[in-house]
Order: structure tokens, then C-alpha cells, then sequence
């Protein structure tokens, strides 16, 4: 089960699933401070998954169940790091910056 961590959202993400059950990441959809939907492209992403319960550096809590990706977007013409999670039995994307 994940806890809420700092600065966490709920977010639309869209993967692709391959036939060894792994996920990639390709876009995030989200609702910016103004109420518009912002739609980024994953440029980079590392696999943070399966390594046991932890507490992430945002203050996320996660167990061996957890889908997490380090993910790298370009927003305004600069790169970011955003972090995003996915727990199986809850079936909803969080992300945190």
C-alpha cells in the first residue's frame, strides 16, 4: 500500500505492456494548477521496482508490489525528473516531482 508523499497527484499514464508482464512508460497526463490537462512525453525512465519495502526520497511508502519509474519529461524546453507509482491492487498512477 502506498502512503501519500509529498506533493503527490493522481495522474494518467500510458504504457506499454510487454509479454514478460513488464510496463514502459511513455506518456503522463496530468491537470496543471489551472484546470488544463497537460500531456507529457517520457524521454528517459529507470526501474525503480520490486526491491522491497522503503521509503522513497518524496516520502513515498512502498512495498515489493509497487511499480516505480524514475521518469524524465521536457516541459517549457527543460528536462524534469518526476517520479511515478503504480500498486497493482489500487489500479491508479501517482506522481511526484
Amino acid at each position: 500500500m502506498m502512503k501519500r508523499g509529498h506533493d503527490s497527484q493522481l495522474v494518467d499514464v500510458i504504457c506499454q505492456h510487454n509479454k514478460n508482464g513488464s510496463m514502459i512508460p511513455m506518456r503522463v497526463r496530468l491537470v496543471d494548477e489551472d484546470g488544463a490537462t497537460q500531456t507529457y512525453t517520457i524521454k528517459n525512465y529507470e526501474d525503480l521496482s520490486h526491491k522491497g519495502c522503503r521509503t522513497m526520497p518524496d516520502g513515498m511508502y512502498v512495498t515489493d508490489q509497487t511499480f516505480i519509474y524514475e521518469c524524465q519529461v521536457q516541459a517549457f524546453g527543460r528536462y524534469k525528473m518526476i517520479r511515478l507509482y503504480y500498486e497493482p491492487s489500487g489500479t491508479v498512477w501517482k506522481m511526484t516531482v
